[in-house]
C-alpha cells in the first residue's frame, strides 16, 4: 500500500474517532427544551432551533416511544425540513391534529422528537461528514387528567421485593403521569440514569437493598429541572416520597 493511501486512511479513521468521541460537542445546533410537553387544549407546542457555526439542513420527525410501533402519529412538524445559516434561528412548531386516534385518553404519551442536522456537502478530499441526531421527549398530555405532574413524583409507591432469590427495588406509578429520573443513590450505590416510570407502570430494579434504606432521587420537572425527592423504605409495605429542598451529592 503506498505511503500516501496510509497517511489519507490513518487521517480518516483519526478524524472519525476524534468525532465519535466529541459527542454534543459535534452539533452545530441546539435546542432550547429538554423536553416538550404539548397540552391537548392548545393543541401545539413550539420548539426553537438555533445554529452556531456552518450552514445546515435540518430534518425533524417523531417516532413512538413503543418498539416496532409503525402506526401513524396524529401530529405534524412544521416545518419538517428547513435550511438554517449561521447564527440563525427557526421556530419549530408541534402540531396535535386530533380527531379519531388509538392515543389514549386517561394519561399522558410520550413520543420522541428527532431534530437531526445534515451539513452541507464538502469540496474537500477525505473530509468526513456526520449527520448529528438530538432526540428529545414530546409528552402529549390529555384534557381533564386527574392529579398533576408536579405531584407525579410523590405519588410513586416504592417497596422492597423478592424475585428469585434476589432483593429487588419495585416502584410503582399510579398517576397518570410520566416521571423520568436522573438519578437514584442510597446506601452506597447510585444509578445515574434509572430512567422513566410511566402512567400505570410497575418496574423492578436490581438495587439490591435492606428494607429500611433512605433513598434519594432526581425527576425532572415539565421544564427540564432536576427536582430532589427523598424516600424511606420501609420493606415489603409501599412508601411514598417527599420532595427535598436541598440534600448532599
Amino acid at each position: 500500500m503506498a505511503a500516501s493511501t496510509i497517511k489519507k486512511t490513518l487521517s480518516a479513521i483519526l478524524t472519525a474517532t476524534a468525532m465519535l468521541h466529541a459527542g454534543a460537542a459535534l452539533a452545530s445546533i441546539s435546542l432550547s427544551a429538554t423536553r416538550i410537553v404539548l397540552l391537548e387544549k392548545q393543541q401545539e407546542a413550539s420548539l426553537i432551533v438555533r445554529n452556531e457555526e456552518t450552514p445546515v439542513l435540518i430534518q425533524s420527525w417523531l417516532e413512538s416511544n413503543s418498539e416496532n410501533d409503525t402506526g401513524e402519529l396524529p401530529f405534524a412538524i412544521s416545518p419538517a425540513l428547513a435550511k438554517m445559516l449561521p447564527k440563525g434561528q427557526q421556530v419549530m412548531r408541534i402540531l396535535y391534529a386530533g380527531g379519531q386516534n388509538d392515543l389514549p385518553r386517561d394519561r399522558e404519551t410520550v413520543v420522541w422528537l428527532n431534530v437531526q442536522e445534515v451539513p452541507q456537502a464538502s469540496d474537500e478530499e477525505n473530509h468526513l461528514q456526520i449527520a448529528v441526531r438530538q432526540r428529545i421527549k414530546l409528552f402529549f398530555r390529555p384534557a381533564g387528567l386527574p392529579g398533576s405532574a408536579e405531584q407525579a413524583p410523590t405519588a410513586l409507591q416504592w417497596s422492597v421485593v423478592q424475585k428469585d432469590g434476589a432483593s429487588m427495588l419495585q416502584i410503582h406509578n399510579p398517576s397518570a403521569f410520566h416521571v423520568s429520573m436522573s438519578l437514584l443513590k442510597g446506601a452506597g450505590k447510585e444509578l445515574k440514569s434509572p430512567g422513566m416510570v410511566g402512567p400505570g407502570q410497575t418496574r423492578l430494579l436490581p438495587f439490591g437493598l435492606a428494607g429500611n434504606t433512605k433513598l434519594h432521587f432526581k425527576a425532572i420537572s415539565d421544564y427540564g429541572s432536576a427536582e430532589s425527592y427523598e424516600v424511606q423504605l420501609a420493606g415489603g409495605a409501599q412508601v411514598l416520597a417527599k420532595t427535598v429542598i436541598s440534600t448532599a451529592e
